[in-house]
């Protein structure tokens, strides 16, 4: 069985709408649907958390930042 993330939201019908069509041909689909719970942290909680968060102050020394911009090549996405 493949499994593909997607989001989308629930109408007043309680039918579940996608954000984007699925990539897949026409068929019948397994679904399980993941609610947030009202008290869950969203995605910019977390960041700010992390972004906060003493765990990563060894990242601001500069011993640290080993890499120069002219390192490496560049990435170009061929999709």
């Amino acid at each position: 069985m493949t499994a593909i993330e997607a989001t989308g939201n629930v109408d007043a019908e309680h039918h579940l709408r996608l954000d984007k069509p699925l990539p897949i041909a026409p068929g019948r689909v397994r679904v399980i649907v993941l609610v947030p719970e009202s008290d869950d942290p969203s995605e910019s909680d977390w960041a700010k958390a992390a972004a906060a968060s003493p765990s990563f102050d060894f990242l601001k020394d500069a011993s640290e930042d080993i890499y120069k911009v002219t390192d490496g090549k560049p990435f170009h996405d061929q999709r």
